[in-house]
């Protein structure tokens, strides 16, 4: 991960707790014909789809990065998104994902630069999926050029085997020039290739209802970042806010994965095994 985008998530930090703070829960359906539990209490998330991205841990990560690693293999974690490699090679890091028993499923990178070399390292830390974390442009133009790039390196990833993708906050949902760069992008990229990983918090703050997107974009929403909200409007662990979890996961079926973040965690690895066991044991 990038100094740039590191930085971008420390602003917003202080943007979180006041973008909703007080605000209404949006209401949402429960879509209950949509969904594999039916709104009954049978459906669960196995396994092999719950995963945890790793600037969750960063802190932890940039100390002791192959403890933290086993740590989270011994929560219960097979799989992992990446969000930087912490200094080692793609290499490197492979060979420490193998020895603890996990998989980098799924990362966040940037496309500004090689993207050969992206695909490179995609494929020698074995990704099933990548999605850019972060864009913000002032004006619908360059919100076109940038989906046009997204494009461009989506179909280029598809070669390789890889689905690529595009992750949200909440201004992609504010308008600019009169639209949403949300509708932009999945205008401007080819539903095929390109799909949206849809941070489950900054959909709330943005008052977006998840289900309605997840159905708007049919078979594009392949990933979930479970997020949660406090009380205050800030970040919460997973389970233990405001965001109606069982709802959204009941209408929505065929996520391919459950990602557990936390921007700013007072203790990572707790915040880590809470969401794993909420995504394990929550029924819907």
């Amino acid at each position: 991960m990038s100094d740039r985008f590191l930085s971008r998530r420390s602003m917003l930090r202080g943007a979180a707790g006041a973008a909703v703070a007080g605000g209404a829960l949006l209401a949402l359906p429960g879509a209950a014909s949509a969904g594999g539990g039916h709104g009954h209490g049978h459906g669960s998330i196995p396994l092999h789809r719950i995963s945890v991205q790793l600037y969750t841990l960063r802190s932890l990560l940039e100390k002791d990065l192959e403890g933290t690693l086993s740590a989270l293999s011994d929560i219960g974690y097979r799989n992992v998104e990446m969000a930087g490699t912490y200094g080692r090679s793609a290499t490197e890091f492979r060979k420490l994902l193998d020895k603890h028993r996990l998989r980098a499923t799924s990362s966040h990178i940037g496309i500004d630069g090689d993207v050969d070399k992206l695909i490179v390292d995609a494929k020698i830390l074995g990704h099933r999926y990548s999605a850019v974390p972060w864009a913000k442009y002032e004006t619908v133009a360059e919100w076109e050029a940038f989906a046009a790039r997204l494009d461009k390196a989506a179909k280029a990833f598809a070669k390789a085997g890889i689905q690529f993708g595009y992750h949200n906050h909440d201004h992609e949902f504010a308008l600019v020039e009169g639209k949403r760069p949300f509708d932009i992008l999945a205008k401007g990229t080819n539903r095929h290739y390109c799909h949206f990983e849809v941070d489950l918090y900054w959909a709330v703050v943005a008052g977006v209802d998840p289900v309605k997107l997840f159905w708007d974009q049919r078979g594009r929403v392949l990933q979930y970042h479970v997020k949660d909200r406090g009380a205050d409007g800030g970040w919460a662990d997973v389970g233990t806010g405001n965001i109606p979890f069982k709802k959204i996961f009941d209408g929505t079926p065929g996520i391919r994965e459950y990602i557990v973040e936390h921007d700013n965690p007072a203790d990572p690895l707790k915040t880590a095994q809470v969401g794993f066991e909420y995504l394990r044991k929550v029924r819907f």
